[in-house]
């Protein structure tokens, strides 16, 4: 009797309290039916783009042959299941390394060279008064992102290529060509410098989003204390943006094993397959030119996974580091 006492309130709590969470949540939808409406697009796109393709993971671990069944689908839960055979195949081929190399050193180099410059650039855009010279700076950096990588490697190729603005240059003044697009060395710098010139201009607009929110009250304490410019950056702005950097560093090192697969596929060709061939244009290659879609998912699983657990690690570790993390 006094077990039952004890135990029945708590229970006829804890459902007053859930029912009473629900009718809040139901009370807020209903006064806020705009916001959920917009958020009806986004939903949509998740199920079908990520929820419904879930489906088709275990192509991964099937014989998949497309003409089984009555479509593509359908073929799937006909082919046989041969479980992790095509991993087996994947981390016993020469070639898994050399993609995954490849990928690494792509990823690394654009992470050394590229993540800390949109923070310069937010930084030195936020010192600029003159509002007319910001936005015309700040327009002429953000406008290559809308540029298509096909549109952007011919605009290049014009540049650097074999007859190209620079070689007809050097070779004017008595000096020989460069192979910028067939030269391994060259062709990395290519990669990462392009990148760079398409992408910086989004990613300090991130920035500059979050020094905005930073109290300018604390730039006029500071100015007050005698404190310049680069004890203001350094002291204010820096600080100010460090959960920002933080998220964006943990986002990209989740993505270490994504290279650029547009950006690759259309500026590489065979003589800089060594150096320039990635895990996502292996996986194309292998899928769509050689018709081996199970290998090809079994190499974008394990992809995902890795991408995955690199992402909750350094998430951990910026946790512990710097007290801040995405949750």
């Amino acid at each position: 009797m006094q077990k039952k006492l004890i135990t029945r309130p708590q229970k006829v709590k804890y459902k007053s309290s859930f029912r009473e969470e629900c009718r809040k949540t139901w009370v807020y939808i209903r006064h806020h039916p705009a916001m959920y409406l917009m958020l009806l697009p986004g939903l949509f796109f998740l199920f079908i783009y990520k929820l419904l393709p879930l489906y088709g993971i275990q192509i991964a671990f099937r014989n998949y042959q497309i003409f089984l069944g009555d479509n593509p689908i359908d073929a799937i839960a006909k082919s046989e299941w041969i479980g992790l055979a095509y991993f087996k195949r994947l981390f016993s081929s020469s070639q898994f390394f050399k993609v995954l190399r490849n990928t690494l050193v792509i990823s690394s180099l654009k992470i050394l060279f590229l993540f800390p410059f949109p923070i310069v650039c937010a930084v030195l855009l936020n010192e600029i008064h003159s509002k007319l010279y910001h936005r015309i700076v700040q327009t002429v950096i953000y406008i290559p992102y809308f540029f298509s990588w096909v549109l952007i490697y011919g605009v290049f190729y014009a540049i650097v290529g074999s007859y190209g603005v620079i070689n007809t240059i050097l070779t004017s003044l008595g000096g020989g060509r460069i192979d910028f697009l067939t030269d391994a060395a060259h062709f990395l710098g290519l990669i990462v410098f392009t990148e760079g010139w398409k992408e910086t201009g989004y990613n300090t607009i991130i920035y500059l989003a979050a020094i905005t929110a930073i109290d300018s009250t604390l730039y006029d304490a500071a100015k007050v204390d005698g404190a310049g410019k680069w004890k203001q950056i350094w002291h204010i702005t820096l600080p100010g943006i460090s959960s920002t950097i933080v998220l964006m560093l943990i986002l990209r090192v989740g993505n270490i094993l994504n290279a650029g697969f547009e950006q690759i596929l259309v500026f590489y060709n065979p003589a800089v397959y060594n150096t320039a061939d990635i895990i996502d244009t292996y996986v194309y290659r292998i899928g769509l030119g050689q018709m081996d879609f199970s290998l090809s998912s079994a190499m974008s699983l394990f992809n995902s996974l890795v991408a995955f657990l690199l992402i909750v690690g350094a998430n951990t570790v910026s946790k512990k580091l710097t007290k801040r993390s995405i949750w």
